[in-house]
């Protein structure tokens, strides 16, 4: 799933939106639960919520269904039409995620989808540190991405702490299962 800065190791990447979007649609048709992310971000009551990597505005939307003031941000255009089409009244940016600046803070930033996989090749420190720059003072970080792509969590939790965050959490799935050191982790860090 990309979410990002628009790059693969291998080069640019272009999506789909519309397309992306209908994959989502057909498995909550089916009756599977497409909200596990929402459903995690909401269990720490935000008021706020920087959707980083936001795409077609899945997890976003849900937060904004709950009372949520959510912002999403993406660079890639064909997603972000996508959300805009879906919730126009949610504030979407077109931004590349490393150095991005809101010029505010939120209670939560979440990365779900994989995202520091779709950031061009060793720029993860740097993404980390402004997504973090978006973080308020007892404010989380929470992320979700596959761990057998190089991208180590050790790595990840390196660039956390030198963003001046703490792991507080970790979970191998968005609906809170152990983490027992497999291919895939949610993290949860504090400021």
């Amino acid at each position: 799933m990309f979410r990002g800065t628009g790059r693969t190791p291998g080069g640019p990447v272009e999506w789909d939106g519309r397309d992306y979007q209908r994959r989502f649609d057909e498995l909550a048709a089916s009756g599977a639960d497409v909200h596990g992310e929402a459903d995690l971000v909401r269990s720490f009551s935000p008021a706020s919520v920087l959707d980083a990597g936001c795409g077609t505005g899945r997890v976003a939307i849900e937060l904004a269904r709950h009372g949520i003031e959510v912002v999403g941000a993406d660079l890639d255009r064909s997603m972000l039409a996508t959300a805009r089409r879906l919730a126009p009244q949610i504030p979407w940016v077109c931004a590349d995620l490393v150095g991005l600046d809101l010029g505010r803070t939120f209670d939560v930033v979440v990365m779900a989808g994989n995202v520091p996989l779709f950031t061009r090749p060793g720029t993860q420190p740097e993404l980390v540190a402004s997504v973090a720059r978006h973080v308020r003072p007892g404010g989380r970080l929470i992320a979700g991405f596959s761990l057998d792509r190089g991208y180590r969590v050790a790595d990840y939790d390196e660039h956390a702490a030198a963003a001046g965050l703490t792991l507080a959490e970790r979970f191998a799935t968005w609906d809170r299962a152990p983490f027992d050191g497999g291919d895939y982790a949610v993290s949860v860090h504090t400021r």
